[in-house]
């Protein structure tokens, strides 16, 4: 089971993880090329400087943040898959599973969502190699579930899906739990929609 946060690598929150989180809200807020190294470091109470004992560069730190994001997504997915049930129960774990993640993560969501070009080659095709992953769980799960969907739909269908979920961090009109509960149900009426 991943840990309650994308960006956190152990059981306890480190300087590291601290590092991401503030730059994550800092760069949601105002975009990756508007924050400097500085900005960051005072967000967490060091210098802009004491960073680079932590990440090589800003870039790295980016690097970091959407590679944990996109792993804990796949992580997640795989493991409500994995917990079994009927289909129907496993496609409604993994919708709000995703409807937790974009509530919980707002900034995440609007960082993994505007900043995938300003990553370096090697990090953008590792984050893509594991978004694409991500779709297949969701795609063979939507055809489990909805046995008449091909591939092509099923795959458009969950890539419909994800930007409903993921535009919570723009539309938050409702107490987060009568929120999730709406996302879920619009979620899973969409997917069965698709046949």
């Amino acid at each position: 089971m991943p840990s309650d946060s994308p960006l956190m690598r152990g059981d306890k929150k480190t300087r590291r993880d601290q590092i991401l989180a503030a730059a994550a809200e800092l760069f949601a807020h105002r975009g990756f090329h508007g924050v400097g190294i500085d900005e960051i470091g005072a967000a967490v109470g060091i210098s802009g400087p004491a960073l680079y004992r932590h990440f090589r560069s800003k870039d790295a730190m980016l690097g970091e943040m959407l590679i944990s994001i996109s792993r804990y997504l796949l992580d997640g997915g795989t493991t409500r898959v994995d917990e079994g049930g009927s289909p129907e129960e496993v496609l409604a774990r993994l919708v709000r599973f995703h409807v937790d993640f974009a509530l919980s993560q707002p900034a995440l969501i609007t960082v993994q969502e505007r900043n995938l070009a300003n990553l370096s080659e090697a990090d953008r095709k590792e984050v893509r190699a594991l978004q694409r992953r991500y779709v297949e769980v969701w795609v063979s799960a939507l055809r489990a579930a909805v046995p008449d969907l091909d591939d092509a739909r099923a795959r458009s269908a969950a890539h419909a899906v994800f930007g409903l979920m993921n535009s919570t961090p723009h539309s938050r009109h409702l107490p987060d739990d009568e929120l999730a509960d709406l996302l879920t149900s619009l979620a899973l009426g969409a997917l069965y929609a698709a046949k």
